[in-house]
């Protein structure tokens, strides 16, 4: 009896294990023929691990075959690898003092630059650092644009000739848009060349956010987590890496009006353009000029997306939650 007891445990117990293992959320919607080449519309959107109490930035490490992603209250950078689970990666990761800094004192945005370095959009040290996976600690990318301190920077991508674009919004700082210690008068997008040289490319925004660059780094594009100006902007690129005046190519004033989509944080493109824009209710599917194609809907603000394993694999970031989802397509 007691080994039939003990069986039966072992089973009940993998049987919870499996299901904590293929927990789902939400669904995939189309409004256009043309996004079944990107998605199928039955693709199960896969909860990996949950309980973050706001993650971020999610970034696959292609030599070690795993994700990093933040949980910005936090101050963590987590990993997750395939077989393995959970685990904390790097913490403190966004903010070092020794007093509290607000509610959102971690890293935000994560990138693996073209050295293999993890680079961090770091709220409470207010700067954008890269850092190694071998031997030697941070260095400081950019913390001020002429002499003036960062607010909070969000999100970075990064151009195929090695410079790099943020945004700096005053999210992580203790009183937001009304903290003391604000040096500037805009929330910017930033340029960063190749010589580190930080360039301003734009102050007019409400509350920029997520950045992405198009595969053939024509195009850098910046959308916005602002009610008034849900917005993504294409800025033109030059042949030295300086971003142009920027077009708004997508609105998102009536659909955030009738709850459907807006207020965009983090972004990515795939090889073909087509822009996955993370914000309301999920990811919204775009063609490169800015046509809704679809929607990854998973009924709760969404902060972030990035693409993983071969390179098919949306890897998101969703509240509480780490999803996955398969595509048709592949991030450039």
């Amino acid at each position: 009896m007691k080994h039939q007891l003990a069986l039966l445990l072992m089973l009940l117990s993998s049987s919870i294990v499996l299901f904590a293992q293929n927990k789902t959320i939400g669904k995939v919607t189309h409004f256009d023929p043309s996004c079944a080449n990107l998605i199928d519309a039955q693709a199960s959107i896969e909860i990996l691990a949950d309980g973050f109490e706001w993650a971020e930035g999610p970034v696959w490490v292609k030599n070690g075959g795993y994700l990093l992603f933040s949980d910005v209250p936090k101050n963590t950078i987590h990993r997750w690898k395939p077989g393995e689970g959970l685990s904390v990666f790097l913490q403190p990761s966004g903010y070092t003092g020794i007093l509290p800094y607000g509610n959102e004192p971690g890293s935000n945005g994560l990138l693996i630059n073209l050295k293999g370095e993890l680079v961090t959009c770091e709220h409470g040290d207010r700067r954008i650092a890269a850092m190694p996976f071998g031997l030697g600690g941070k260095r400081t990318l950019a913390d001020n644009y002429q002499g003036m301190r960062l607010n909070s920077p969000n999100d970075i991508t990064q151009h195929p000739n090695g410079d790099y674009y943020f945004t700096d919004p005053p999210y992580g700082m203790p009183q937001k848009e009304k903290d003391p210690t604000r040096e500037t008068t805009w929330f910017g997008v930033y340029h960063i060349a190749k010589d580190g040289k930080v360039s301003l490319v734009d102050k007019t925004l409400d509350r920029p956010n997520g950045t992405a660059v198009s595969p053939d780094g024509k195009i850098l594009y910046v959308c916005q987590s602002s009610g008034s100006q849900p917005y993504i902007t294409a800025y033109p690129i030059a042949a030295n890496g300086k971003p142009g005046k920027g077009k708004v190519i997508f609105d998102g004033s009536t659909h955030l009006k009738a709850g459907k989509y807006g207020i965009f944080d983090g972004m990515k493109v795939d090889k073909q353009g087509n822009i996955f824009a993370s914000g309301m209710n999920g990811i919204l599917i775009l063609s490169p000029e800015g046509k809704p194609l679809g929607q990854i809907e998973l009924g709760q603000f969404t902060a972030n997306c990035g693409w993983g394993d071969d390179g098919s694999t949306l890897y998101i970031t969703s509240d509480m939650y780490l999803c996955r989802v398969k595509t048709k397509t592949s991030g450039w």
